[in-house]
């Protein structure tokens, strides 16, 4: 285990609890990506922060509740839960997620998180359309579409 990139984990989860995004940028690395099921691949810190800006700007009632932190010299891992209102149905969302990092110079360089897609979408968008189109690829395709058009006009505005 190592301690110092544990911390690092533990830090960046601390300050998204308190939607403080200027101590989650310290935490990563200038050149870092992030992926999850929806905004699959992102580059940079200025585009990642750029997401999470906007996450939270939207759901400033979000609870962020960390778990299961581990890390080596190189890489890590932690468990955690959101709690929030989707803002499109106003609807409660607790997404259970598993993280995965790299570390480079003491802080992060890559993270990905990975949740349940079609559960995600019961809970955000109601069970009759996250039941019955929650695994499609179209449907999917038509998410990850809106979020990163909304990604695009919130890094062109702000």
């Amino acid at each position: 285990m190592n301690d110092q990139n544990a911390a690092l984990i533990r830090t960046f989860y601390d300050a998204f609890g308190r939607c403080d995004t200027d101590a989650m940028e310290r935490c990563y690395h200038p050149e870092v990506t992030f992926g999850d099921p929806v905004f699959q691949e992102l580059e940079g810190r200025d585009r990642v922060m750029g997401m999470w800006r906007m996450l939270l700007g939207r759901n400033r009632d979000i609870g962020v509740a960390v778990r299961d932190v581990s890390a080596r010299d190189h890489d890590g891992s932690a468990h955690w839960t959101a709690r929030y209102t989707f803002g499109r149905t106003g609807r409660e969302v607790v997404n259970e997620i598993d993280a995965l990092f790299r570390f480079e110079g003491g802080l992060i360089i890559r993270h990905h998180d990975e949740f349940d897609f079609k559960h995600w979408s019961k809970m955000a968008l109601g069970r009759p359309v996250g039941l019955f189109f929650g695994w499609t690829p179209m449907f999917r395709a038509t998410i990850r579409g809106r979020a990163m058009r909304s990604l695009e006009e919130f890094m062109n505005v702000g």
